[in-house]
């Protein structure tokens, strides 16, 4: 499929594209909208979060983290980027950096243990 396709449209329409791509488990076809998008859109959350899932369940790893760290020094707080983070890094073998950012979101969410 050319890429004009997944380039056309306004921003509301790629996104909405790119959503159904998601939701149809076509994770490859979502991450190629979404890339633009957040060219477009870099301090956005919600595009570049839904890109770091895109490239989290089509195991593009390293993507998906570079995406989640770019969200995480965008929004300290944002608990799901941290959370996707955590597993991203999990599912690399990295389980003692994945360790602190699954606690901050832990935290984040009110997830505390009882004492």
């Amino acid at each position: 499929m050319d890429m004009e396709y997944y380039d056309q449209g306004t921003a509301a329409e790629r996104w909405e594209r790119a959503r159904m791509f998601f939701d149809a488990r076509d994770y490859a076809g979502a991450a190629r909208v979404l890339g633009g998008l957040v060219e477009e859109v870099p301090e956005q959350v919600g595009p570049r979060l839904l890109l770091a899932r895109s490239y989290y369940h089509s195991a593009q790893l390293r993507r998906a983290e570079a995406e989640l760290r770019t969200l995480v020094e965008l929004d300290p707080v944002e608990h799901y980027a941290r959370l996707m983070l955590g597993r991203t890094l999990q599912r690399q073998g990295r389980q003692d950096e994945a360790e602190s950012h699954l606690r901050i979101a832990s935290a984040l969410a009110g997830d505390f243990e009882q004492a």
